[in-house]
């Protein structure tokens, strides 16, 4: 049997790298995926690959950082997949400046979608996962907040207000029976990694600097991450909560 057969999945950002792979590997492994991304058309080609290759999967355009548009694609997942088992916190947006450089509108807008945004969806999805004593949660943060990142300070405090975040709620749903762990990516190979780049004065350059600095010798690729999202969301991590691992390629090596 599967790891995921008859298991309901959202996966928020599910249109983009990191989504996209975690989404096509719970497929893979049985569930039945929820892709929902603000972009409608980039969930949609998601969850049509995976149609395509007879697994199942709906797409569902959600702006994470509005209650009422988490409200519907949450309602809407339940009436067409079933209750929710497992819920990952993937999407996310950066711009990379020293921090003086920035403005408050950035702030704001970092902030709701990388650390609001994923509030949006526990408390959403929480209730139902408490009422019938069981779920996972898989959060994506970042190297970033364990670590620090020239350039991406907001970023990071939002990412590392994450990380404080899911500690707190893992304590108090471990007696529901609810897991909540996190993922921290170190530099991944997607247009979220580019976009950050092009705000950089040589982006080329920036960019292999983060390769060179990488022990195993290369950036991460989504593909690298789904294998350890799927991990804490699958009952082989049944016993593990409040959890934090680097998929860094060796860059941060924290104990």
């Amino acid at each position: 049997m599967q790891r995921f057969e008859g298991k309901t999945v959202i996966v928020t950002g599910g249109g983009g790298g990191i989504g996209g792979a975690a989404c096509h590997r719970f497929a893979q492994e049985g569930a039945r995926v929820a892709v929902l991304d603000l972009k409608l058309e980039a969930a949609e080609a998601v969850a049509g690959a995976i149609r395509a290759k007879g697994g199942r999967a709906r797409a569902f355009r959600c702006d994470i950082t509005d209650r009422a548009s988490v409200n519907a694609a949450v309602a809407a997942t339940e009436a067409d997949l079933g209750p929710i088992d497992v819920l990952v916190n993937n999407a996310g947006w950066d711009v990379f400046k020293p921090f003086t450089k920035t403005e408050p509108a950035q702030w704001d807008r970092l902030i709701a979608i990388n650390l609001i945004g994923a509030l949006h969806m526990h408390h959403a999805v929480l209730p139902a996962m408490v009422a019938r004593k069981t779920g996972r949660i898989v959060n994506i943060s970042s190297d970033a907040a364990r670590v620090g990142s020239s350039g991406e300070a907001v970023y990071a405090a939002c990412k590392g207000g994450l990380v404080a975040f899911s500690k707190t709620i893992a304590r108090e749903h471990a007696r529901h029976g609810i897991t909540v762990n996190v993922v921290c990516p170190g530099p991944t190979d997607t247009a979220l990694l580019a976009g950050v780049a092009e705000g950089a004065p040589n982006p080329e350059k920036l960019l292999e600097a983060f390769a060179r600095a990488i022990p195993l010798g290369r950036l991460g690729q989504p593909d690298d991450l789904a294998g350890a999202i799927c991990f804490f969301a699958s009952d082989d991590a049944s016993f593990v909560t409040g959890q934090v691992v680097s998929v860094s390629g060796g860059l941060t090596m924290n104990g």
